[in-house]
């Protein structure tokens, strides 16, 4: 080991720690701010891919360390300061690049340049995690001693950008947080260069460079704070098939309205041109209103309707019947998003209104529609509103508030959505007054899913709670839209009449009712056959139902709060029809979006295992005689093992806080901070007896989980996060453990840089393989299995160490 690194103890060397940990904080603020980039720039599943891209350079630096050890055998105020301007260098120039040479999945199956442009995205944007991860790998190497120091530096530091990605954007904007992250990561660098000068005149150019990279980000934040706009050419490119962006085309279009928070971008446009009333009948011919477009992410179009506009329309959209069979009614409307559903509720005659919006951007951008005497507004997720409540309503509206997708191809699976649950169906059936009714609208689609599975929800919902759904539904369909009405009570026959006449007089089909009539089914909105009644028959007929869930051809079971994706409807029997239509539909990949998250596991599995293979095939000399099965599959299985009960319970916590950027930040906070002093004291307690504690209480999670989410998800979301905290510290200490104790172990038995480094390309190349992974089991088996899945491999690496290093002994692995 080269003199220089091994001179002084890391606790004293404190320009290293500072430098790592405002380092790994820039990064990972970086990381967090990313997904929501792609959630505006794109869709959902391609703010999944930045885990894999982040951990994919986190493994590479291990690798390019064990091939390259004398890199990090220099002066290592120099090496960390290179590393950490390099990144931050590389995040403000990944950002130019995916910005200024965006990736079209729309046309990927008839351009074949965006294959290299995803390409070329991946690389870029793996940069800054690649030069976070040869820092920590350097020190690791540097100072085997102290690698429970090094590894807590590393996880506080990215704690703390976890939170900077969560509160930065509703201050700086997206764009913003790019500049703040670059600024960060030269603050790093400025830090540790400058701490010995000593007269190395080579240093004070890479000094310049950051100074130059912090003015920079100082500039911009100023200006963002000032007037609301940073350095011109940073400004965020969306897609062009994003709804935002094609409002944007009419002539007379105008943005009046554009904010951030944490978890959203909110735009609304002013136009002529825009008009979105979903449902509307075809018999209203009078004109329609003056609206304003509401935008979420630049997607999911709303209308806001002018203050001054005709009202007679709202008597002819499908909600209007049930303000007929209940006048007067108390409403709950929830997420009504531009404010449809409460102007609807109000020209319909409603008495007391509860609306419930989750975002107080959208809040504040509608403006007139969210006040008024007759108007309660909660500022809170529907879900824990009403576990707190004990108020009743006649009528709870669920408003259609996403844009129509075509969902068969699986493009919009990975989203998950705990409003359409078998618990959040039954959780609103219960806060009715007896013969009040749920009222929920959703898009067609061909063949029957959407509304399908609303179908099977709401007939599992009813029986879980001891009704009878063959007496208490009522559905029909229009042109475009198909609404549920579920009552708390069986229907009278008046209230059957009345529904019939309103059907009748604006042209909707009656899809189901308790005493449905083949010939009232396909009237006015004609279909070849009658499907949606049909099927609906069907599936109330099924004795087990689960036998017309497995036979029919997408997936319609009802979603639960274990298996949130209301929006995943793939079968692998689909996959012929699939393949047919690839390129011939204008949906994200060509119609094959399922697809690609499988070919991304291939992908991430081949690159692992290269990362994995590169140095000992390239190094045989420094790896020959050592037996790699027991390192590997040590520091692989705990690598997969951190994000199989990572990523699940960031999926779990979105319900509990309400979004997924609240449960994105406060789980990896809560893990990566504990999981810092786990790795800070895990050279105090008996590695063996963490792993089987950490084993005992990821097992406990699937059973503790939903019964603490039961008793305090209507607690104020400030409480949610410190039970969030309390509930994942003795996980995330545990979790910290297992990685720094194997590394002092082993480093002190093998006594070489590049083996330290090549443990660390095993455990981030395979964890790139667990991320994609986890999402793939979570989406076929549930998270309660992911988690079990990843108490299986903590086991094998217990197993494994015992029998490898037989745990602290420390005996050699040559033989």
């Amino acid at each position: 080991m080269n003199a220089k690194i091994e001179s002084g103890s890391l606790s004293r060397r404190h320009s290293l720690q500072w430098c790592l940990f405002l380092f790994s904080a820039a990064v990972l603020a970086y990381e967090i701010n990313l997904t929501r980039l792609f959630s505006v720039t794109q869709f959902y599943h391609f703010a999944f891919m930045i885990v894999s891209i982040a951990l994919l350079g986190f493994g590479a630096s291990g690798t390019f360390l064990a091939l390259f050890p004398g890199l990090a055998e220099q002066n290592l105020n120099s090496f960390l300061g290179w590393t950490s301007l390099a990144a931050g260098t590389s995040i403000l120039l990944s950002y130019l690049v995916i910005n200024r040479l965006p990736f079209d999945s729309f046309s990927l199956v008839v351009d074949r340049r965006q294959i290299w442009i995803l390409v070329l995205h991946y690389l870029v944007l793996t940069m800054p995690f690649l030069f976070n991860g040869l820092a920590i790998t350097g020190l690791l190497s540097a100072y085997p001693a102290a690698v429970g120091r090094t590894y807590a530096v590393n996880l506080t530091g990215s704690a703390a950008g976890c939170l900077l990605g969560l509160l930065l954007p509703s201050w700086l904007g997206g764009e913003g947080t790019v500049v703040f992250s670059s600024g960060l990561a030269a603050l790093g660098a400025w830090v540790a260069l400058s701490d010995s000068l000593r007269g190395v005149k080579t240093r004070f150019a890479p000094i310049l460079i950051a100074s130059f990279l912090l003015l920079f980000s100082l500039s911009d934040m100023g200006m963002r704070l000032m007037s609301g706009t940073g350095i011109p050419g940073l400004e965020l490119h969306l897609s062009p098939y994003k709804a935002l962006s094609y409002a944007q085309q009419y002539p007379d279009a105008q943005v009046v309205f554009q904010r951030w928070n944490s978890f959203s971008r909110v735009d609304v446009v002013r136009s002529q041109g825009i008009r979105s009333l979903p449902g509307l009948s075809y018999r209203y011919l009078a004109q329609l209103p003056a609206q304003d477009g509401l935008f979420i992410d630049g997607d999911e179009l709303s209308p806001i309707l002018h203050p001054e506009g005709e009202l007679a329309f709202t008597g002819y959209l499908p909600a209007a019947i049930a303000y007929q069979l209940r006048p007067q009614a108390e409403v709950l409307v929830v997420e009504p998003l531009g404010g449809l559903d409460i102007v609807t509720a109000r020209a319909m005659g409603a008495g007391q209104i509860t609306v419930v919006e989750a975002n107080p951007l959208v809040i504040e951008a509608v403006g007139q529609s969210y006040s008024g005497a007759d108007l309660q507004v909660v500022n809170q997720n529907e879900r824990s509103f009403l576990r707190r409540t004990e108020q009743e309503f006649d009528l709870i509206v669920f408003s259609l508030a996403s844009t129509y997708h075509p969902v068969g191809s699986g493009a919009y699976s990975l989203s998950e959505n705990y409003r359409y649950t078998v618990e959040s169906f039954q959780e609103a059936l219960v806060h009715l007054k007896p013969g009040g009714m749920l009222v929920i609208t959703r898009w067609l689609q061909d063949p029957p899913s959407e509304t399908l599975k609303i179908f099977g929800l709401s007939v599992t919902a009813l029986e879980g709670i001891g009704g009878q759904p063959e007496d208490q539904m009522v559905t029909f369909r229009g042109y475009q839209t198909g609404t549920f009405l579920i009552s708390k009570n069986p229907y009278t026959g008046d209230e059957l009449e009345t529904i019939r006449k309103f059907l009748a007089e604006r042209s909707f089909d009656l899809t189901y009712a308790p005493d449905i009539q083949p010939a009232e089914t396909n009237r006015y909105n004609i279909l070849a056959e009658p499907v949606y009644s049909q099927e609906y028959r069907k599936l109330l007929e099924s004795q087990p139902r689960s036998t017309y869930y497995a036979a029919y051809p997408s997936l319609v079971a009802p979603p639960t709060d274990d298996h949130p994706f209301f929006g995943h409807y793939f079968k692998w029997s689909q996959a012929p029809q699939v393949w047919a239509q690839l390129g011939h539909t204008w949906q994200p990949f060509g119609g094959a979006g399922y697809f690609v998250i499988l070919v991304l596991l291939g992908m991430v599995i081949l690159l692992a295992g290269a990362l994995i293979l590169l140095p000992v095939a390239l190094k045989r000399k420094t790896f020959n005689g050592m037996r790699l099965a027991g390192p590997l599959t040590y520091f692989g299985t705990i690598g997969l093992a951190y994000l199989l009960v990572e990523i699940p319970l960031i999926q779990y916590f979105i319900l509990f806080l309400g979004h997924p950027s609240y449960a994105l930040a406060a789980v990896l906070f809560s893990l990566l901070v504990f999981s810092g002093l786990g790795s800070r004291f895990s050279d105090r307690f008996p590695i063996q007896w963490a792993l089987v504690f950490l084993i005992v209480l990821i097992l406990s999670y699937p059973h503790l989980l939903p019964g603490v989410f039961n008793l305090m998800l209507g607690l104020p979301l400030p409480p949610r996060l410190g039970v969030t905290l309390a509930l994942l510290a003795p996980a995330g200490f545990l979790m910290g453990m297992p990685f720094p104790a194997a590394i002092r172990i082993f480093s002190t038995v093998t006594g070489r840089t590049e083996k330290t480094a090549w443990a660390w390309a095993v455990n981030g190349a395979v964890s790139v393989i667990s991320s994609v992974v986890a999402a793939l089991l979570a989406l076929t088996f549930g998270f309660s299995w992911v988690l079990r899945l990843g108490a299986v491999c903590y086991l094998a690496a217990l197993l494994t160490g015992a029998f490898t290093w037989h745990w602290g002994r420390s005996l050699s692995l040559h033989r």
